[in-house]
């Protein structure tokens, strides 16, 4: 069964940075996009950067120039770098991995991602 398996989240400080890894179960199993989405509490889960085969990073635009995503093709993982933090980045951060029709589509657990002073 393929997981997708986050580390890296916690409490950092304002201009701060973490980084975030997820890596796939199955490391035989490759998808067509790799991302990361966050949800603040009562707010929807909103895409925050994401990289498919072949294709360029796309950002939302309150995370460009702040945060750089990656993806290791060979360990089968996607890392997110985050610098610069804001307390407006706080929230939940999710791994996800998507087919190219969409018709597989897995989550990590999640991982708490706290901004403060």
């Amino acid at each position: 069964q393929v997981q997708l398996v986050e580390s890296g989240g916690g409490l950092v400080q304002p201009g701060g940075s973490l980084r975030l890894s997820c890596t796939v179960s199955v490391s035989s199993f490759s998808f067509y996009s790799m991302g990361w989405y966050r949800q603040a509490p009562g707010k929807q889960r909103d895409l925050v950067a994401r990289v498919t085969t072949g294709g360029q990073p796309d950002y939302t635009d309150s995370v460009k120039g702040r945060f750089t995503i990656s993806r290791d093709r060979a360990k089968n993982t996607v890392s997110l770098q985050m610098n610069n933090l804001k307390p407006e980045d706080t929230a939940v951060y999710y791994c996800n991995g998507r087919s190219a029709s969409g018709a597989l589509n897995y989550w990590g657990q999640g991982t708490q991602v706290t901004v403060s002073s």
